[in-house]
């Protein structure tokens, strides 16, 4: 039976790889890579140099496709789903046609593949659909919301206290009931839009990788330095991964 990895690389620095991901590697002899464009070469390139640092053997290889961008307009829960069948297509033909039935292949994902990533939904579809007969396996790794906190070397809760993830789209103001909150995949910097006093934001970019930035403060000094700083980022490298936390006082207190 053919055996995938899903296999969590951590936030940007190869050396966030755990023990177990690093034997998940060295199981593997093929790897399935998405293309998405020149201007995120850098994110394929992070993961061949991953492979090259922690694989012993050599008889490995890449398989690439180009994958589409989700669509900017519409209806987003739309948006996702119609990305999601076509990388379900693509992953389907890469498992089908360059897997043979007793190798290992393996999936590299940025972070967690729990958190934000669609690949293990859409392997449970591929096999919902029962054309294919595969296992596969889920190695967990070290998230950007881990490595964030760790850059800013904060707690990312408060004693006893519930956290929250969110993506952007949904902070319209900061909730009541929470003394942190973590910001994820925000298109649009929602933490402009604030204007509770109090807060304080760790906000990262590119965390973990040689172009990091990070800056933390009170939210109503730094919002703006981080908007500038994050559309020259932006403008640079063609593309931006950040992520902050929001916390009502310093985050250490």
């Amino acid at each position: 039976m053919k055996t995938l990895l899903v296999i969590g690389i951590g936030a940007g620095d190869p050396d966030y790889l755990t023990l177990q991901a690093i034997a998940a590697l060295n199981r593997a002899s093929t790897f399935f890579l998405f293309d998405k464009g020149t201007e995120k070469d850098s994110l394929i390139h992070l993961r061949e140099t991953i492979c090259a640092r922690h694989i012993r053997q050599a008889d490995y290889r890449f398989v690439t496709a180009p994958i589409p961008e989700r669509r900017r307009e519409g209806d987003y829960r739309q948006a996702v789903d119609d990305l999601n069948a076509a990388k379900q297509a693509l992953m389907e033909e890469m498992i089908e046609h360059e897997l043979a039935d007793d190798e290992c292949g393996a999936f590299l994902v940025w972070g967690d593949p729990a958190l934000y990533d669609s690949t293990l939904r859409i392997l449970a579809a591929i096999r919902r659909d029962g054309r294919l007969d595969f296992d596969y396996e889920v190695i967990p790794g070290i998230s950007s919301v881990q490595a964030l906190a760790a850059r800013h070397r904060v707690p990312l809760n408060r004693i006893g206290q519930a956290l929250e993830i969110t993506p952007g789209r949904h902070l319209e103001r900061f909730p009541a009931h929470l003394d942190s909150l973590v910001v994820m995949l925000d298109s649009h910097e929602a933490y402009r839009r604030l204007d509770e006093p109090g807060l304080h934001i760790y906000w990262g970019a590119y965390v973990g990788t040689a172009d990091e930035i990070l800056i933390a403060g009170p939210l109503q000094e730094v919002a703006e330095e981080i908007h500038r700083v994050r559309s020259a980022a932006r403008e640079e490298h063609g593309w931006i991964m950040d992520t902050y936390l929001l916390c009502r006082g310093p985050a250490d207190a």
